[in-house]
């Protein structure tokens, strides 16, 4: 038995979009209907049938729904969230996709206090954005950590986490708080580091004469990737998620100032260390298949 079958998607980016086709390919029999405060994003998701119904309004696009998906910038949901307040079906679900979920838990807790909501985190994306940007298989095989409040509804949280098992997630549980250090680790500080290389990059190229551009190697150009990245969805990300963040960067600061001092003293064996410790994190993330093992991380060169 499908989990849900009305599903409402509030935001039609790439996460929503993705999930838009993922329910189409795995749930072909669920209803889905789309909203997205640009008429533009409306106008292309009707022009390529994104979805069965694409509301005109956030309360129109909930009123029959049993389960409601946010997928907006964090610091976005809980705004959305009391846009279709009043046209919330008592029975509905509400989770989201956000990167970030201790202030987003509040932020929705506030604009919702009756809803149940079982938030979400689909930890997979691109550097792209817009409904044109998702595809079905973007959760293949990729984690979803469910990080229900305390006091979740059992029940609400299984038909959560079967949905996303749907989609061809991989599920784990946890806790809210958690999840944002986690998190802060594994994908908000290499983002921030990636725009602060590249912002260097660019402050150099006049003086490189664009040097910088032309000669690009492969780590730069994956740093680039990632700093292409939706600039609002980042910056609420870091905005809702700052304690967990500063604390990380703290850390790696500490850490960047120990390698430092080895460069400069010539102490290769602890450089040889590190660089090994970090060989073998890179080949176990290979080993789970959460990333490509080929050359040149599977890049065409054709």
């Amino acid at each position: 038995m499908l989990p849900f079958a009305r599903v409402t998607i509030m935001g039609l980016g790439l996460i929503g979009s993705s999930i838009a086709r993922g329910i189409r390919q795995h749930m072909p029999s669920v209803r889905v209907t789309g909203y997205d405060a640009d008429p533009a994003v409306r106008q292309t998701a009707v022009a390529i049938d994104l979805c069965d119904d694409v509301a005109d309004s956030a309360g129109t696009a909930v009123i029959d729904a049993d389960l409601v998906i946010l997928c907006v910038p964090v610091g976005a949901m809980g705004i959305v969230a009391a846009e279709f307040a009043t046209d919330l079906p008592a029975e509905a679900i509400v989770s989201d996709v956000g990167s970030s979920k201790e202030s987003v838990i509040e932020a929705v807790r506030t604009a919702l206090p009756k809803a149940t909501f079982i938030p979400a985190h689909p930890v997979a994306g691109t550097e792209n954005s817009g409904p044109t940007a998702g595809f079905a298989s973007l959760f293949h095989h990729r984690w979803c950590i469910i990080t229900p409040p305390e006091g979740s509804d059992p029940l609400a949280v299984e038909r959560v986490r079967e949905f996303w098992r749907r989609l061809g997630a991989m599920v784990e549980t946890m806790e809210p708080g958690h999840h944002d250090r986690v998190l802060a680790v594994t994908s908000h500080l290499p983002h921030l580091i990636a725009y602060t290389i590249v912002g260097t990059a660019s402050d150099l190229e006049e003086v490189t004469q664009s040097e910088v551009i032309k000669y690009s190697a492969g780590g730069f150009r994956d740093f680039t990737r990632i700093a292409a990245s939706d600039p609002t969805m980042w910056r609420d990300v870091f905005l809702s998620n700052r304690e967990a963040v500063l604390d990380m960067l703290q850390r790696f600061t500490e850490d960047l100032t120990a390698l430092q001092r080895a460069i400069r003293w010539g102490k290769g064996d602890e450089l040889f260390e590190l660089f090994s410790r970090t060989r073998a994190i890179r080949r176990s993330i290979i080993d789970q298949g959460q990333d490509d093992a080929r050359p040149d991380f599977g890049r065409s060169h054709e």
